[in-house]
């Protein structure tokens, strides 16, 4: 069966002499693994289509009993220029990729997720928003379409507490708007640091709690100044 799919690379690495491994989130059949022979000989395009944030469209042959699609065809459907020359929009969204890769399960279609992380890396690029603010929502997405919708009026679960999101100045109201699922509706006033710890803190620990595959990360650590 021919698979042509809007896709964006989550990571790739070097696979025998020539050729590549990619990591993929595509629309059509959520997270792939797709080997690309020869892309990394002089005379092959493709690998450059393959670095992590591109957003390209994917033509490959699939086969079910495969855990590798071989690619067939490649070529960018578009390119996010301002987020690689900003450091905080470039983590942040090296991060979101992280999470996509950590917590969705192979070839597990995740199309209204897909379509929000085009929508949110749009919005890094072009600057519509508080760079952290879309990193939360992304994080509110996701729980959302693995089936953990945050709920604001339970604070606790067996083995864990959530942080009061009650003792924020602005906590609650900015949580709302997370989850309102609508990227319009983030607020446009600063953030207090009280409110970004809070925020931060709720969505990793429940992060956290609903997928254990996320206990040991290195992005964490990295981004946790950011969204301080």
């Amino acid at each position: 069966m021919i698979i042509q799919t809007p896709a964006i690379v989550l990571k790739s690495f070097p696979y025998g002499d020539t050729s590549i491994i990619a990591r993929c989130f595509s629309k059509q059949q959520g997270k792939i693994s797709l080997i690309i022979k020869g892309a990394r000989s002089k005379k092959s395009q493709k690998g450059v289509h393959f670095q992590p944030l591109n957003h390209v469209e994917l033509i490959y042959n699939y086969h079910s009993n495969r855990d590798l699609q071989i690619l067939s065809k490649v070529s960018f459907l578009g390119y996010w220029t301002s987020i690689l020359t900003d450091l905080k929009s470039i983590t942040l969204s090296m991060a979101i990729l992280d999470l996509t890769e950590k917590t969705l399960t192979h070839e597990d279609p995740y199309p209204n997720l897909f379509s929000t992380l085009i929508e949110v890396l749009k919005a890094f690029d072009e600057n519509e928003s508080n760079p952290k603010l879309l990193f939360w929502f992304y994080e509110c997405e996701l729980l959302k379409n693995l089936g953990f919708n945050p709920d604001l009026d339970i604070n606790q679960f067996p083995g864990i507490v959530l942080p009061d999101i009650y003792k924020g100045k602005n906590t609650l109201p900015i949580l709302s708007s997370l989850l309102s699922g609508d990227i319009k509706k983030l607020p446009l006033e600063p953030i207090e640091k009280k409110d970004s710890k809070i925020i931060s803190d709720y969505l990793w620990i429940l992060l956290k709690y609903h997928c254990e595959s996320l206990n040991k990360v290195k992005f964490r650590s990295v981004i946790k100044t950011i969204l301080a």
